[in-house]
């Protein structure tokens, strides 16, 4: 940890990040929370007067970083499991280990992230992929998530090396140029899609739940715009196999415009129909333990030279057995 007050002129490359991220990136193991503490009583200051940790830095902005000292930490399971996963021996995996690395340049790196693997730490959980690339690549002067896809998901999962690059596909996911970022997910659905084509357009709201859960439902009244085309790709005995497409980004879309259908994804324990769920789990019946929803295809202009690319990422083998275990009933 830091032993002296050190100032950090703010570069390029952190113009535009918040606070709290920019000192995170510096103070490499420290807590989250000890980070809140010191911005709020003032140890840490911007141009010489305190901030938020929500303030967005500005090119030239000079931060003070007070000396911290935290104990030892112990040792971290779930750090270890993405350490582990992400190095093999290696800075960085090849293409065949236990994370993916679909493609990489120098102002994007795309992951094959796995089922189970939180993107960010937050509500519960220490340590995710972007920890963990920070973690492994202690010299990157940026690193930060395009776009995040749920904790359940596997799949395409995009991050920025340079601010550059993050804010223009931040202005291509908002639709403020004319170049569109294609996401195509594949998801396996409860019973007999019955369109080779539908575009769902159900408003959709967040709610919390009195256990504190927070949840997302249908809401056509008060919901947001939301909007995903639905492609039948494959029928199965009591299931479908569809491509879902993207076109506005909401929290948990893809499994509530299908759940509120009557087509929940197998294997969402949110929305999901769970004896289902528990059915495909079992061993015999195809050993499902996880929401089939993967996301697949990524296709958009590069961000620095407005080249055209697509990324794939195979469906990883557990939702392959799925599949084979359908089309063998």
């Amino acid at each position: 940890m830091a032993k002296a007050v050190t100032f950090q002129t703010v570069d390029e490359n952190s113009a535009g990040q918040r606070l709290d991220n920019f000192l995170l990136n510096h103070l490499k193991g420290v807590p989250k929370s000890h980070v809140y503490r010191i911005v709020r009583a003032g140890e840490v200051r911007v141009n010489k007067g305190r901030a938020d940790v929500a303030y967005r830095l500005e090119l030239d902005d000079v931060v003070r970083i007070p000396p911290v000292r935290i104990a030892e930490a112990k040792p971290n399971p779930s750090a270890g499991a993405v350490s582990k996963a992400f190095s093999a021996g290696k800075p960085i995996p090849a293409r065949g280990s236990s994370l993916d690395i679909l493609f990489e340049d120098d102002a994007l790196l795309a992951i094959n992230k796995p089922a189970g693997m939180a993107v960010h730490g937050g509500s519960g959980i220490s340590f995710g992929v972007i920890e963990g690339l920070r973690a492994l690549r202690p010299d990157a002067k940026f690193l930060e998530l395009v776009h995040r896809i749920d904790r359940e998901t596997s799949g395409i999962l995009l991050i920025a090396k340079k601010r550059s690059a993050l804010t223009a596909m931040h202005a291509m996911l908002r639709g403020d140029t004319g170049d569109a970022i294609d996401k195509h997910y594949y998801a396996m659905v409860k019973g007999n899609w019955p369109d080779a084509r539908r575009h769902v357009r159900t408003k959709l709201t967040k709610y919390v739940t009195a256990s504190g859960e927070r949840r997302v439902s249908a809401d056509e009244d008060d919901g947001q715009e939301s909007h995903t085309i639905v492609t039948r790709v494959e029928q199965l005995p009591g299931a479908t196999l569809l491509d879902c497409e993207i076109k506005t980004g909401r929290t948990h879309q893809i499994r509530v415009h299908l759940s509120s259908l009557g087509f929940p994804i197998i294997g969402d324990d949110k929305y999901g129909d769970f004896a289902l769920n528990k059915h495909a789990a079992a061993a015999k019946n195809g050993g499902l333990k996880r929401m089939f929803l993967h996301a697949r295809l990524m296709s958009f202009a590069h961000p620095l030279n407005g080249n055209k690319m697509t990324i794939e990422a195979p469906l990883p083998k557990d939702l392959n057995r799925y599949i084979d275990y359908l089309r063998n009933i």
